[in-house]
């Protein structure tokens, strides 16, 4: 894999900010990476609600598949917002 290839990876995983599941909760992307970094972001997303990690195939970054590290996103639920009167 060459490095553009790599930058235009991150450039897609930068447009990936936030989902919504199958029952329609919306969720906002605080983390990508992985290694020691990965946990440290984990255990203080944890703190700020409840968080879902989804694994990620590393396609175009080398420096993670040639590694063998694994890749996650850590995903945090967003508090629905009270409407305003």
């Amino acid at each position: 894999m060459d490095e553009q290839t790599c930058d235009n990876q991150m450039s897609r995983e930068q447009l990936i900010q936030n989902k919504v599941d199958e029952n329609g909760a919306r969720w906002r992307k605080v983390y990508f990476g992985g290694g020691m970094h990965f946990e440290n972001w984990l255990a203080q997303a944890k703190e700020l609600g409840e968080v879902q990690v989804e694994q990620v195939i590393p396609d175009g970054l080398a420096c993670f598949g040639n590694s063998g590290e694994k890749l996650f996103r850590i995903w945090v639920k967003e508090e629905p917002t009270p409407d305003i009167i």
